[in-house]
């Protein structure tokens, strides 16, 4: 019989310096048995052991490629369910801290969701007939599963118009969830009227909205945000200009429409990034998004004379997933290593295949 897992408790108390060694170890007795997916988010101590960076997707789809039979992802629970879903069958997707999830997608839960669509039933008789509800990737895989059976689908902030218009080209309305922003965003670029994306707050009968608003709408946007973007305001982005004039502004689309509005570029995580690196020297910038992202970034272009900064005054990270640490990480390996497989993210089959129908919709779309 194998033995039971290394308590975490024996590595919590583990200086940096020691966890950074077992780390290094147990990867190398690992070897090609495990790939490390690490998020743009991720803070440097760990992010600096990462075999493959990116987005959430993206790094779910270049770990399915690869033979490696762990997946460990760094990253918040959302996305190693994404991982899960989308890997070979021999594959493995573990999450270093069961802890680090997504207080996003945790504002969407499926029996929340479940019940507005019971109540758009009692308003529109024919929801699968008038509604395509959307997920934000940053979605819990029973949502995902939901769009999935109801002939929904998924988005990604770089592919998010793309898909609603998919979306408008099924039905006349749209339900977007988790997140308000990107909804808003990508809808008011479509030229859609405010006063038809409204609100729906599902702690209220019927979202809070009447009858007329709910008919007149063309896309309900979930009452949701992003607990790092909400931070940012547009009287950050007057200061700056007023400071720098020549600067430049750029902003992630789980910001709030002004911010969007008076940002001088909108776009996911790997748009900021590119456009900054390939950004004429000496050039400015204002970033609205996570402060690691942030402060890695202007590490990695400083030599060119750029200047990148945060856009809030406030420290601002991912703190969920910042609860990856160096002993987390160190406890997971050498466990992985020693053939003892801890926290692994495994999707029930019947939910992770519509899920994947809803994933699948995207990736052909887009």
């Amino acid at each position: 019989m194998q033995a039971a897992p290394i308590s975490f408790d024996r590595f919590n108390a583990l200086t940096d310096g020691d966890a950074h060694e077992r780390i290094r170890a147990a990867r190398a007795r690992l070897g090609d048995k495990a790939v490390l997916l690490c998020h743009h988010y991720q803070r440097a101590d760990v992010y600096q052991y990462a075999d493959l960076t990116g987005d959430s997707l993206k790094l779910s789809r270049l770990a399915a490629e690869t033979d490696a039979e762990y997946i460990v992802f760094c990253g918040v629970h959302f996305m190693a369910e994404v991982a899960d879903i989308m890997s070979k069958p021999h594959q493995m997707a573990i999450l270093p801290d069961l802890a680090a999830g997504c207080s996003m997608a945790d504002m969407a839960n499926l029996a929340k969701v479940e019940r507005c669509w019971r109540e758009l039933t009692e308003v529109l008789e024919t929801p699968d007939a008038l509604i395509t509800p959307v997920t934000y990737i940053n979605s819990a895989a029973d949502l995902k599963a939901f769009c999935g059976e109801h002939g929904g689908i998924v988005c990604t902030s770089t592919n998010a118009p793309t898909i609603l218009d998919w979306a408008f080209a099924q039905r006349e309305k749209v339900l977007f969830f988790p997140d308000q922003h990107l909804g808003r965003w990508t809808g008011f670029n479509k030229g859609i009227p405010l006063d038809e994306m409204v609100v729906w707050d599902p702690d209220l009968e019927y979202g809070g909205l009447s009858f007329d608003q709910i008919k007149k709408a063309k896309i309900l946007l979930w009452k949701g945000h992003c607990s790092v973007h909400q931070m940012f305001q547009p009287a950050h982005i007057i200061k700056f200009r007023n400071q720098y004039p020549d600067g430049f502004v750029i902003s992630h689309p789980e910001s709030a429409l002004e911010v969007c509005r008076q940002s001088d570029y909108v776009g996911s995580t790997e748009y900021i990034i590119n456009l900054i690196k390939n950004a004429a020297p000496n050039t400015r910038w204002l970033v609205g998004t996570e402060l690691n992202l942030v402060n890695r970034l202007a590490e990695e272009v400083k030599h060119e004379g750029k200047i990148v900064q945060f856009m809030a005054p406030t420290v601002c990270m991912c703190s969920t997933m910042q609860r990856i640490d160096p002993q987390h990480l160190a406890w997971t390996l050498e466990n992985l290593a020693d053939g003892k497989v801890v926290n692994r993210i495994s999707v029930p089959e019947h939910e992770a295949a519509l899920a994947k129908v809803a994933l699948e919709r995207m990736l052909a779309v887009s």
